[in-house]
């Protein structure tokens, strides 16, 4: 004959030591769930020895991967920008000045001096308000132009920011 009381599954005693900080914890969740505390390590622990809890960090570990994938494919294509900028300046820039004369070398590094000193304050106060150049570029620019496709030079001097113009 049954009663219709049904017997809970036999349990064991278990001693384990947590940390204080990590004890406080369990407590704290226990006392805003009303529930004991062994029922709430009971359900830490079946939850991490449970399938679902691999998938579930094999998951988080997934999406953090493919967060850092993208952060890095940013930073790739700010370096490349940056590269390929640099080298278009010194390309146009070797195009377009002439050698000095050997009397003028002194006026002229003079005046480059004064013109770096200006190009440093621009970029500090760029830098101090948060602009970029790499803000500006849309993301979806073409990367695979053709070869030479970015080769044809400006037949007239660039425009430059009234910052570094001021000494020219």
């Amino acid at each position: 004959m049954t009663s219709g009381f049904e017997v809970p599954p036999m349990r064991h005693r278990m001693n384990v030591y947590f940390p204080p900080e990590l004890l406080k914890q369990i407590a704290d969740l226990a006392d805003r769930k009303n529930l004991s505390r062994s029922a709430i390590v009971e359900a830490a622990v079946a939850s991490f020895l449970s399938p679902d809890g691999a998938d579930r960090r094999e998951a988080a570990f997934a999406r953090r991967l493919d967060r850092l994938s993208r952060q890095i494919q940013r930073i790739e294509r700010n370096v490349g920008i940056s590269i390929e900028t640099l080298a278009l300046f010194v390309r146009f820039w070797l195009t377009i000045t002439p050698p000095l004369p050997s009397d003028a070398q002194a006026a002229s590094q003079l005046k480059g001096r004064q013109r770096y000193e200006g190009f440093v304050e621009a970029l500090g106060q760029r830098l101090q308000k948060r602009q970029s150049f790499l803000h500006e570029i849309p993301e979806d620019i073409d990367s695979q132009a053709p070869p030479g496709a970015h080769d044809d030079m400006p037949e007239s001097e660039p425009s430059v920011s009234p910052e570094l113009s001021r000494d020219r």
